[in-house]
């Protein structure tokens, strides 16, 4: 008889997630919440209304818009779909995708529902986008967003309203005037300084976008030699440059360095940097329009200030830009001080509707890096400073008892205190308040089979308990006890009281 072969054990997968991603647990996912509520606050304060749209789009209906992208669907999580024909044999069907931002399916709803809609149509949106990119540091391929958008409103009026928005939920989030700085530009002006220059082919424009997008990273000599023939990196490897002649260089290098003393002769060094361009001169006068409103809204040059550096990447922009920087400095991971650097962006973006309907419609909007801005607040100490409260834990004496134990728990949920009945073996006491102390549970309920009988409980303080087992003696143990016995009818309010005391 043949020797069966034996099967080869199947492998037990990693418990890992994938490359790029990453688990968040209570702590951080409360904190999030906290800050998007605020965020939120500030949003439906000037009259935004919430928009929730599917996380999954056709990578028809998304575009192509991620900056530094040439092959198709590269850059998005995509699938094709199999349809089945009439005999039921599969054949391709439309490439789905997960969205990127929030923007282009907001072009999308508002092209479906435009009848429907008011306009101009005031949203925002706060959730997940998926970008399949390289991951690194700090960098996922999963990440939250949360965008304010204006649709249909032509006006630059709704682009300096964005900018005051964003400035006012930094401050309502916890970063301090002074630690931020909104920056302005016109992706207008910039045109008119390429036309300027002779630059008609739409390939070297995006070239010289992206390289100007690399100012703050490069430098101004840096960027000069990325206009020209290229520069060598800090690895010594040779970066082509986009191949401009030195004569056409220097404008592009005048418009980015073209920051004055105040917003007047900001604006008047673009002006002069355009030259005739009439696109050049009409981005200058909306920003000058938008710097107007500012001002007169008592936003001044410590929050908002008009700044020729700022480009952004991504390419349906079609006039203001906009990003907001924290200015305070932070330590990298190699010991270096640095800026802590942009936490939102946006800007105008005319054209991206038009993609579904054949007719402009405008449209401008910002979108906040929620995982950076958690970052900065808890580097600035505004979240997370002090250890999370967990919930009051009422352990278990007596199995047979369970009814009464979940009964305390819904009572204290009742009033408003958060409470669970420990759920595993309770033969072991010491256990329990193990189980309380990773639960970092303010106070355990303790009711045994003598307690019950006399209608008390025991309340045991774990934050006081933990203090004084960490630098008291003996004796400031018997002078400050952390457990205290209430009638059972008190059992809430024995509990508030030491939840208050303990701040």
């Amino acid at each position: 008889m043949a020797k069966q072969k034996k099967q080869k054990k199947q492998p037990r997968p990693r418990a890992l997630p994938p490359k790029g991603f990453r688990d968040y647990f209570g702590a951080e996912v409360r904190e999030r919440e906290e800050m998007l509520g605020r965020i939120r606050d500030v949003y439906e304060l000037h009259g935004f209304e919430a928009l929730e749209t599917s996380a999954v789009e056709t990578v028809e209906a998304l575009g192509k818009f991620l900056p530094d992208v040439d092959r198709p669907n590269a850059g998005v999580f995509a699938w094709q779909e199999a349809e089945e024909e009439a005999e039921g044999a599969p054949k391709p069907g439309d490439w789905l995708a997960l969205r990127y931002d929030m923007t282009a399916p907001l072009a999308r709803v508002y092209a479906q529902f435009r009848n429907d809609l008011p306009t101009p149509y005031r949203r925002y949106a706060m959730g997940p986008v998926w970008r399949n990119e390289k991951p690194g540091p700090g960098r996922f391929r999963q990440f939250y967003q949360c965008d304010a958008d204006t649709v249909g409103a032509p006006s630059v009026a709704a682009d300096a309203e964005i900018c005051a928005m964003l400035a006012d939920t930094l401050e309502a989030v916890g970063i301090a005037r002074g630690d931020y700085i909104v920056r302005i530009n016109s992706r207008k002006v910039l045109n008119g300084v390429l036309d300027a220059v002779g630059v008609a082919d739409e390939a070297m424009r995006e070239g010289i976008l992206r390289t100007i997008d690399k100012f703050d990273k490069v430098g101004e000599e840096g960027v000069r030699e990325l206009l020209g023939k290229g520069r060598l990196d800090a690895s010594g490897a040779f970066i082509d440059g986009v191949g401009l002649s030195p004569e056409q260089a220097e404008p592009v290098i005048a418009f980015l360095t073209a920051r004055g003393k105040d917003g007047a002769a900001t604006l008047a060094n673009l002006a002069a940097a355009v030259g005739g361009s009439a696109s050049g001169a009409e981005g200058v006068g909306e920003l000058e329009t938008i710097a107007t409103l500012l001002e007169a809204r008592g936003f001044g040059p410590d929050r908002i200030v008009i700044d020729p550096s700022v480009v952004r990447g991504l390419g349906y922009y079609t006039g203001p830009v906009f990003e907001a920087e924290l200015t305070f400095d932070i330590t990298d991971e190699k010991g270096r001080v640095r800026r802590f650097g942009s936490v939102a962006g946006g800007g105008r973006y005319d054209d991206l509707v038009k993609r579904f309907t054949g007719q402009s419609v405008p449209a401008t909007g910002v979108s906040i890096g929620v995982d950076r801005l958690l970052a900065a607040l808890r580097m600035k100490g505004r979240i997370g400073g002090g250890a999370a409260r967990g919930p009051v834990v009422v352990t278990v004496m007596d199995r047979a008892r369970m009814g009464d134990y979940m009964t305390m728990a819904d009572e204290l949920r009742a009033a408003g205190i958060r409470a669970e009945v420990y759920l595993g073996n309770p033969r072991n006491f010491g256990n329990q308040l193990k189980y309380a102390d990773r639960r970092m549970a303010p106070v355990a309920v303790i009711q045994g089979e003598e307690e019950a009988a006399r209608g008390v409980v025991q309340l045991k303080d774990l934050v006081l308990g933990a203090k004084i087992a960490e630098s008291a003696s003996l004796e400031e143990w018997k002078a400050r006890p952390a457990q205290e016995e209430v009638a059972r009818e008190d059992l809430v309010a024995g509990v508030r009281a030491i939840l208050e005391r303990q701040g």
